[in-house]
């Protein structure tokens, strides 16, 4: 056997495996589909593989417009305008106090900086159930309990711990002579940064949108636990289609449900996913 033959029949293994594993992972997307374009009547026969005999959208429409949430039936539209709600601000607010706390602890190594640092890192460590009851006495208390700002509140605060990290990491790989040359220039602590420092930092800025908005978007617990009435995001409001159908259960709306609830993190890696490595990697030189 040749060596070119031996090469082919490797490259051939490798594309097996790789078609295999994809095919693995998106056999439940598949299901998925075809199930949401079913008729109910089709579902019921129980060929969970077969294609539909003939698609139609009319689950998706009640998905999106009339499936009941509870005891409002205004379908997952509404979940969709307060997840937006609450990514948006918790996205923009947590990434920026990350990349200044980065920043601060990199380039001007503040007294006790590395205990700081320390205490970041174990924040962004510890399983988020713990802080559940402080948080609603704390909450309670300021009356931000239940309210959509409680959850933009909650989520910006444990995105800072993930997103000071991974700043502070990528601001050690950049030549401090650049900080030293704009210094000298007479920049002083915010100019270095918004004039220096975020312009180089779109790579770990993808990486962190693509981190916070695909994290916060998929939450489940802190919308459940401090979202309330019309105003839990989309996850909330899926398992409530899920979970309070009464008579037939319509696991033809289940299922674009469930599509619709995860397009936005989905999109969001489709659309930056050769950005997040590139990223990570800017990131990983020194640290």
């Amino acid at each position: 056997m040749s060596e070119d033959s031996t090469f082919s029949w490797g490259r051939l293994g490798i594309y097996a495996v790789l078609i295999a594993a994809a095919a693995f992972y998106l056999l439940p997307l598949y299901v998925m589909v075809v199930t949401s374009l079913k008729t109910m009547p089709e579902i019921r026969d129980g060929n969970l593989f077969a294609l539909p005999h003939a698609p139609s959208l009319d689950a998706w429409r009640k998905a999106w417009t009339t499936a009941c949430t509870g005891l409002a039936c205004d379908g997952i539209q509404v979940g969709f305008r307060n997840s937006v709600n609450i990514v948006l601000p918790s996205v923009l607010v947590s990434i920026f106090v990350g990349a200044l706390n980065g920043y601060a602890l990199v380039f001007w190594n503040p007294r006790g900086g590395v205990w700081l640092f320390c205490a970041l890192l174990v924040g962004a460590f510890v399983p988020y159930q713990v802080f559940i009851y402080p948080l609603t006495k704390m909450l309670a208390a300021t009356g931000l309990f239940k309210t959509l700002s409680g959850l933009v509140f909650v989520h910006t605060i444990f995105g800072m711990p993930i997103m000071t990290m991974l700043f502070r990491n990528y601001f050690s790989s950049l030549p401090v002579e650049l900080f030293n040359a704009a210094r000298v220039d007479g920049a002083g602590f915010l100019a270095i940064f918004f004039q220096v420092m975020l312009p180089l930092s779109t790579p770990i800025i993808i990486v962190a949108v693509i981190m916070q908005v695909t994290g916060i978007w998929n939450d489940f617990l802190f919308g459940l636990v401090f979202g309330s009435g019309e105003g839990v995001p989309m996850t909330v409001q899926l398992n409530n289609i899920v979970n309070s159908t009464t008579g037939e259960r319509e696991y033809n709306v289940n299922m674009a449900a469930t599509i619709l609830t995860s397009l936005v993190p989905l999109v969001v890696y489709l659309m930056s996913g050769k950005y997040f490595v590139r990223g990570i990697a800017a990131g990983a030189v020194k640290g």
